[in-house]
């Protein structure tokens, strides 16, 4: 006589239920300055000057505008003999503020 076969033992807990992946996190768009008002430019020509470390990166964190403002503000106070270059590099320019002394 053949014997009947037995069900394979289901595996059962955890292992039997398919993982779920999370979504992940999505980061809100941040809502950045495009066009420089009075108030804004304003507020560049103060307080950029007395920042110890000024990058593109740091004015777009602090002040809330885009990068394409935040490297011409760079190019300005720049121009404006009120902050000097420490490293020009293609990807990152870093500045510090310009003062009386090293002139």
């Amino acid at each position: 006589m053949a014997k009947a076969k037995t069900p394979a033992p289901s595996s059962g807990g955890k292992a039997a239920k398919k993982k779920k992946w999370s979504k992940g996190k999505v980061k809100d768009k941040a809502q950045h300055i495009v066009n420089v008002d009075k108030a804004t430019y304003d507020r560049i020509v103060k307080e950029v000057p007395t920042f110890r470390f000024i990058s593109q990166s740091i004015l777009i964190e602090r002040l809330k505008i885009n990068g394409s403002l935040a490297r011409l503000a760079i190019k300005h106070l720049e121009k404006e003999g009120q902050i000097k270059r420490i490293v020009h590099h293609s990807a990152q320019l870093i500045y510090t503020r310009a003062t009386a002394a090293s002139d």
